[in-house]
């Protein structure tokens, strides 16, 4: 009897990608060069547009402009974490470091200033995606194979590196960003040891911290807020002057 044969594995999905922003030369720019790069591309020129996509379309990843004509793009990085799960990064032409520390106390997991390189923006948008969502091209073991941990656990909680979930002692899920999660996971990995900012930021983001970069320390005291009894005097992610950062409970690899 014939066998018939097996179909052929279904290629993985391009990522979608919304950008945001009035300019229609950047837009065009932005979205010729995603999609040259095998990414499907959204456009969108206020925050009216935004909400339009991000309710009927399957969007992976947002590029968000702060200078938008009708509503701050800010406000706009209040929303989308509130209603939206995906990653955003802030591409800003504005130059003052407080707009940038805002939009990641806001939530934001990565941003871009104006002018930006294409070749690096690219490598942002993969970085990102990378932190947000395995690939789908990656078959995954049954099993965990030897030396391979998928969760961890400190002081009643569990970070599972597989699901991206971190749960309270409480057994309750604690809602992350993508850069949170990654910046607990280095953390987590490499307890009671003290990691710079430069470290740190090359683990998360793939690049070095620039002297006036805080990315690192806006999620950190996200992060404190979220695990920390107080978050002002932490226990947990403790501060070491002049050194960085350092993990300090007790890991246990699961």
């Amino acid at each position: 009897m014939a066998v018939s044969p097996s179909p052929p594995p279904s290629a993985p999905q391009p990522s979608r990608v919304l950008v945001v922003d009035d300019d229609p030369d950047i837009t065009q720019i932005l979205s010729r060069y995603f999609t040259s790069h095998g990414f499907r591309v959204n456009t969108a020129s206020d925050g009216t547009q935004l909400r339009q996509v991000i309710a009927t379309e399957t969007i992976d990843l947002v590029l968000l402009d702060l200078g938008l004509p009708d509503e701050d793009g800010l406000s706009l990085t209040r929303y989308l974490r509130e209603h939206w799960q995906g990653p955003v990064i802030i591409v800003t032409g504005r130059g003052e470091s407080v707009d940038r520390v805002v939009g990641l106390e806001l939530g934001a997991d990565d941003y871009v200033t104006k002018p930006f390189d294409l070749r690096e923006l690219l490598a942002r948008v993969r970085s990102v995606l990378r932190r947000a969502s395995p690939s789908p091209s990656v078959v995954k073991p049954a099993a965990p194979v030897a030396g391979e941990h998928r969760r961890f656990a400190f002081d009643g909680y569990v970070l599972d590196t597989q699901s991206h979930g971190l749960f309270s002692p409480t057994g309750e899920s604690i809602d992350l960003t993508t850069g949170e999660f990654a910046l607990l996971r280095v953390l987590v990995e490499h307890a009671n040891k003290v990691l710079s900012r430069d470290q740190l930021m090359t683990h998360v983001h793939g690049r070095d911290a620039g002297p006036y970069d805080r990315s690192i320390d806006v999620q950190i005291g996200r992060l404190r807020r979220k695990i920390e009894h107080d978050p002002a005097r932490p226990q947990r992610i403790k501060s070491i002057r002049g050194a960085g950062y350092l993990f300090s409970p007790s890991v246990q690899r699961l």
